[in-house]
């Protein structure tokens, strides 16, 4: 794949942006502005490059400017080695999201073909304290890094467990309507399981092959009540044994979408959600930074990264780490930071951008 980076990227009508264009190089972005002036919308731009709701999982609607809602458009061209693609994204009058790439329609799913994005925001400060969900979500964003057909499979898994649901929530109770949507459910469910496993031992091994300032973390796939079933077949036939139980709690209790993500900061030996605040980040950086080693070491490429106020939360020390493990990796990082001085350790090897509201819309200039 070679290099990956955004360039020519353009926002209309999105957020706070009613018209801005960034030409960016391959090298990390660094964002700069106060609050509210519009940079995590540009991150957030870049993050719908990729499959999903983005990373703030916001609707179609909710990212339209306001107070026109006249719907919104995205363009950039995605550098893939020695491939260009001109990527468009819009959305009409808060209408679904749609996809052009080299001015073809495709479903938003072929975007994971292409772009790869990992992400890490504010939100996802208490991610190993919080709910299983957002763990769950933080796994499958690295799994699509490396399987780009995860989220069409996804997609399939939640479509057919949606229909057993309604089965389940009506109390019917004929195994002959069970019978079909279980198997997609066993089918897909299983390759989402061993995806995730593989994504895990892919993680684990750019860790342990790696020297850097943050803390490697453990990880580890749990089910919220008993154990993951060991094959596809284990897997309908746990759905099937199921039904009853289910039909009582009237959602499905057993599968992947049970799953949890387990840290332990390793060289302490303590569980990621009795860290502290500041190792609970470390651990998150530390598995951004593994997620792209492990993709430039299968793929050649090192993903887009999006770090939403990440600079601020680091000593300079770490700080200065966090830059030189990116420079390393090639990785096109949009960073954002309220100052210039928390990006002064990058110097020349960052471009740099300022953006700061006017009138209620965010303008964007190059800085220096």
């Amino acid at each position: 794949m070679g290099s990956m980076h955004l360039s020519n990227l353009t926002l209309s009508h999105f957020r706070s942006h009613k018209r801005t264009e960034i030409l960016a190089d391959p090298r990390p972005v660094a964002i700069v502005g106060p609050n509210g002036a519009g940079k995590t919308n540009i991150l957030e731009a870049v993050s719908l490059f990729s499959p999903g709701r983005g990373l703030r999982r916001s609707s179609a609607e909710d990212m339209a400017r306001r107070p026109e809602s006249l719907g919104w458009k995205l363009t950039g061209l995605l550098h893939l080695s020695d491939h260009i693609h001109e990527i468009d994204i819009r959305s009409e009058s808060g209408a679904a999201r749609q996809v052009r790439i080299d001015g073809k329609p495709v479903a938003q799913t072929r975007l994971a073909k292409l772009a790869r994005v990992l992400w890490l925001i504010p939100s996802m400060d208490r991610l190993w304290i919080e709910g299983a969900d957002g763990r769950r979500r933080f796994l499958d964003r690295m799994t699509l890094s490396f399987f780009p057909d995860h989220a069409e499979v996804s997609l399939a898994y939640e479509k057919a467990m949606r229909e057993r649901n309604r089965l389940l929530k009506d109390q019917v109770g004929d195994p002959h309507w069970y019978g079909a949507l279980e198997r997609q459910m066993a089918k897909s469910g299983y390759r989402i399981h061993q995806a995730r496993l593989d994504t895990l031992l892919r993680i684990s091994r750019a860790q342990q092959q790696a020297e850097t300032a943050f803390p490697v973390a453990e990880l580890d796939l749990v089910q919220s009540e008993g154990s993951m079933p060991a094959t596809e077949d284990d897997l309908r036939e746990a759905f099937a044994e199921s039904r009853f139980r289910d039909i009582a709690a009237g959602r499905t209790l057993v599968g992947p979408h049970r799953s949890d993500l387990y840290g332990v900061y390793a060289a302490k030996g303590v569980p990621a959600r009795d860290c502290s605040t500041g190792e609970q980040k470390a651990l998150l950086v530390s598995l951004i930074l593994a997620n792209a080693r492990a993709l430039q070491n299968e793929l050649g490429a090192s993903p887009l990264l999006l770090l939403d106020e990440v600079a601020a939360h680091l000593d300079s020390q770490r700080r200065a780490a966090l830059y030189d493990e990116i420079c390393a990796l090639s990785a096109q990082a949009w960073m954002t930071g309220t100052e210039m001085a928390l990006f002064q350790a990058m110097g020349a090897r960052a471009q740099y951008i300022e953006v700061t509201d006017l009138d209620g819309a965010s303008t964007v200039k190059s800085a220096t």
